[in-house]
């Protein structure tokens, strides 16, 4: 298999895709992460963060059970002692998943249209499936920090095989929070992994295999980028944003696609399992 596609990924671990989306799928897709701050739960709310291993995600059956769902998930400063809420509710959601792609008719038109195949087909996917999506919201001031990360530490395949998919719906800048990569990083393997706790007793349900990696500030390329432009993303390729320190909001939707035909297994012990009657929903198969 050999495309220009594939050999830019495998080079640099990531592809910037301008203008994936038209103005008009940027508007419906925006309309609907608003419409969904409003669906959000006004009671017991969660807190989300990939810095303060002390919120819920660790803990939370919620987060854990969200592969299969529709889940809201807030900032940390969005959210009271007493889970009141601190300030608007349409800038207070840190993201929303994990299956908007199966349970939101927006989400899902995007993620199984042709333009993915393509894409899908292109990086020599035999039976692609989507195991996960995200709108996230990076909202100004309170858009907290995503570390430095590969996606494989999430979605962990034998042999390695997600891609994510991250797509603009704002303008993606410095001061907001854009993604940033350490450009050919996917070929050094996966650092560490999320996983499901396998001590039954313990508090945190899932925890991280090791310790975190230490990558210099100098190594990353900050990849700002306009509306509807989408990146596709190696799954093991290292990336970040910063907290969005401006006052204006860096929404996006995202989500990821992993090879499911035979010779590929998906890790029983990943953080996100498909419950047994609702497997991850195949995009194509190469016959």
């Amino acid at each position: 298999m050999h495309s220009k596609l594939l050999d830019e990924i495998n080079e640099n671990g990531y592809v910037i895709l301008e203008d994936f989306l038209a103005p008009e799928e940027i508007d419906i897709l925006y309309k609907a992460g608003r419409t969904l701050c409003m669906d959000a739960p006004q009671i017991n709310r969660k807190i989300f963060s990939s810095v303060n291993s002390e919120n819920s995600q660790s803990k939370d059956t919620y987060f854990l059970n969200s592969g299969d769902r529709v889940s809201y998930f807030f900032e940390e400063g969005a959210v009271g002692e007493n889970g009141e809420l601190l300030v608007d509710p349409i800038v207070s959601l840190n993201k929303v998943g994990h299956a908007l792609h199966v349970e939101h008719p927006d989400f899902k038109k995007i993620t199984f249209s042709n333009r993915i195949r393509e894409i899908c087909w292109q990086l020599g996917f035999n039976k692609p499936a989507v195991c996960q999506s995200m709108y996230i919201y990076k909202n100004p001031g309170i858009g907290g920090e995503i570390i430095s990360h590969q996606d494989s530490w999430y979605l962990y395949t034998e042999p390695n095989s997600a891609i994510g998919f991250w797509i603009a719906l704002e303008d993606a800048t410095l001061q907001n929070g854009c993604l940033q990569f350490i450009k050919g990083s996917h070929k050094s393997g996966v650092h560490r992994r999320y996983i499901r706790n396998p001590d039954r007793e313990s508090k945190e349900l899932v925890i991280y295999d090791r310790a975190a990696p230490i990558y210099p500030q100098s190594t990353f390329t900050p990849v700002p980028v306009t509306k509807g432009t989408c990146i596709i993303i190696d799954g093991n390729v290292v990336h970040k944003s910063e907290p969005n320190r401006s006052n204006k909001s860096r929404h996006a939707y995202t989500f990821h696609v992993i090879e499911t035909e035979n010779n590929v297994k998906y890790a029983e012990d990943n953080w996100l399992q498909p419950p047994a009657d609702k497997p991850f929903p195949i995009l194509f198969e190469r016959k």
